[in-house]
């Protein structure tokens, strides 16, 4: 009980950074490897959409919104891994870009795209 208590205190990145510590992973995880682990759990979570209508897309069945729900944690963690071994801090990056956004897409004055469903 107290070790659970004491991981939900730590920041995932925390918890991560300890998870890859007890297995001896760190000269595994240099940004070249993490990724291509990261390419590669983001063509498995594209693997549950492959071939799947648009409407099919967006009602999917509880098993695979489940198995979907864990290929994006994946994502995520290998994300979250590489920029911190990069001394990113990730939301920092992430509000910067949505900034960025902003004034390279004003949404007074782009368009909306085309629907293709």
């Amino acid at each position: 009980m107290i070790a659970a208590v004491a991981a939900e205190q730590e920041t995932i990145v925390e918890q991560l950074r300890r998870f890859v510590a007890e297995r001896d992973w760190e000269e595994l995880h240099t940004p070249k490897n993490l990724t291509m682990a990261l390419a590669v759990e983001a063509a498995e979570l594209m693997e549950h959409f492959q071939w799947l209508t648009a409407e099919e897309s967006r009602a999917l069945s509880a098993d695979r919104q489940a198995a979907v729900a864990e290929e994006i944690a994946d994502v995520q963690i290998y994300l979250t891994m590489l920029a911190d071994r990069l001394g990113i801090d990730l939301e920092q990056a992430v509000r910067a870009k949505i900034r960025k956004n902003a004034v390279k897409y004003p949404a007074e004055t782009t368009e909306p795209p085309a629907r293709r469903d």
